[in-house]
């Protein structure tokens, strides 16, 4: 697993903050709630700590998903959300 650079923050009602280097800089990223809950097994009304574990079991592809998307769309804020983990 990467190392994070910056702790990741819960979002309140929204997500996990987290960034990661990209090509233009910097790059923050919101993966969902719904996204951890559809795709990372994160349990409804779950608390922080248990919405970081989640994001933390998951960075790796979360991480990837990520990267791939500030690729093909650069940017410096992205949101991930379950259609962005949906197999083809």
């Amino acid at each position: 697993m990467d190392t994070l650079a910056v702790t990741p923050q819960v979002l309140t009602g929204r997500g996990v903050s987290f960034f990661f280097p990209g090509p233009r800089g910097m790059v923050e990223c919101v993966v969902t709630i719904r996204a951890l809950q559809d795709c990372f097994w994160l349990e409804p009304h779950a608390d922080d700590i248990r919405i970081l574990r989640a994001f933390r079991d998951g960075y790796g592809r979360i991480r990837a998903i990520a990267e791939r998307k500030v690729l093909t769309h650069p940017a410096t804020h992205l949101e991930l959300t379950a259609a962005d983990f949906a197999r083809p």
